[in-house]
């Protein structure tokens, strides 16, 4: 294993554990993405954050069309959805999917957060009875959505977004692992006791928090290829004094190789299982929360990409656009696009497309994948919106001129 790394192959190793670099090129005829594909992708990952935004398409679909290519989201649902599955959630990094195998090792976060909520959080301390109304009517009950508990609380309070008391109540649960996900149905989650759920191989075990901190940092490992502290750090949202103590015993065990990369502020490790490329050949668009430019310093160090998502920011403020997703091609990230997909009429809007400074780019390889998207929407056409320096030119290689 090398001492040291280019800048260069640190990209790549990067790119080739999150999985990038063997995927067909948009418009190539290949065998349709199925379970297989999926479960080892998501293996591969470890977690597939979700978020609600479905301007383009929710996030959780996201990372395995830029690695995958089309396929179909009902085989991905049926795989993370159903109420008993291979998969659950948790907050792990964010909100997100994980494999039903790794739920033990969060039991040491689910009591910290019971800890700290009730220390800190007048909520629960203040609706003890709530939240025992809410484990007996989900034991009465078996799982159920939130919007199906009849209750007098059962009403929103605040902004239309808010929460009622019982989402509240479900909610604090869910982190504190007294409640689980028994699936989705139109994304709205359902919950059940653990015990409803999940099968004894999963309950029965009992995980230290040592224990659980060096398998979440070989985990970000082995999903990383390489990265610093601060990045191993990250990937599970893990505090630096508990990964620091995992990352030593995980390199005497010769599971970690440290290294240096030229630029690098910080010293990194490799997994020992990285894969080290000569070249990543691949097209695509991340999501915001891709693991790959969801850790905005990690992205700026290994890509030179400054990244910051704009949902939050007012329409005027914002520089790049609504939904802005990155485009990488090769082992550079050199753009970004806003897409939306506007399913009543029937198109994909490139609302806005830019140029990461002095990048190349093939526009063909772009205007292939933006029409494998649209079709991958099942949207009929693409419009693009003359914003950005790279509008125009994107339109001409689309067959079009940008409005």
């Amino acid at each position: 294993m090398p001492g040291s790394l280019s800048p260069a192959l640190a990209r790549r190793v990067a790119l080739a554990a999150q999985g990038f670099g063997r995927a067909p090129q948009p418009g190539s005829v290949t065998p349709p993405v199925g379970a297989r594909q999926l479960n080892a992708l998501i293996e591969r990952l470890g977690l597939l954050q979700l978020d609600s935004v479905n301007v383009f398409e929710r996030s959780h679909y996201l990372p395995a069309f830029a690695r995958l290519g089309s396929y179909d989201k009902a085989i991905l649902d049926r795989l993370t959805f159903a109420s008993r599955s291979a998969y659950t959630e948790y907050w792990a990094h964010e909100a997100a999917i994980i494999p039903l195998e790794h739920w033990p090792l969060w039991r040491w976060k689910m009591a910290a957060m019971r800890d700290r909520d009730l220390e800190r959080q007048a909520w629960p301390r203040e609706n003890q009875a709530m939240l025992d109304w809410l484990r007996g009517e989900l034991a009465a009950r078996g799982p159920t959505t939130a919007s199906g508990i009849e209750h007098d609380a059962n009403k929103r309070r605040g902004p239309w977004w808010g929460w009622s008391d019982v989402k509240e109540g479900l909610e604090y649960l869910f982190g504190w692992g007294e409640v689980v996900t028994a699936g989705r149905t139109r994304f709205e989650r359902t919950y059940a006791l653990p015990e409803q759920v999940l099968p004894p191989r999963i309950l029965d075990v009992e995980v230290s928090r040592a224990d659980a901190h060096r398998a979440l940092v070989e985990r970000a490992a082995r999903s990383l290829g390489i990265g610093t502290a601060a990045d191993l750090a990250d990937y599970y949202r893990l505090k630096a004094a508990e990964v620091m103590p995992a990352i030593r015993e995980l390199e005497d065990d010769g599971r970690l190789v440290a290294v240096t990369v030229a630029g690098w502020k910080s010293p990194a490790w490799l997994h020992r299982d990285a894969r080290m490329p000569r070249r990543i050949s691949h097209v695509a668009l991340l999501s915001p929360f891709d693991p790959v430019v969801w850790h905005r310093a990690r992205a700026e160090r290994v890509f030179g990409f400054h990244y910051r998502i704009e949902i939050y920011t007012p329409a005027p403020k914002r520089q790049f656009g609504y939904y802005t997703l990155p485009l990488l091609i090769d082992d550079a990230i050199v753009g970004r696009i806003d897409l939306k997909s506007d399913r009543q009429a029937g198109v994909l809007r490139v609302q806005s497309a830019w140029r990461e400074a002095e990048a190349s780019i093939d526009l063909d390889r772009v205007a292939a994948l933006l029409r494998e998207a649209a079709a991958w929407q099942g949207l009929e056409r693409i419009e693009v919106v003359r914003r950005g320096d790279l509008a125009d030119s994107l339109a001409a290689s689309l067959g079009m001129v940008s409005t």
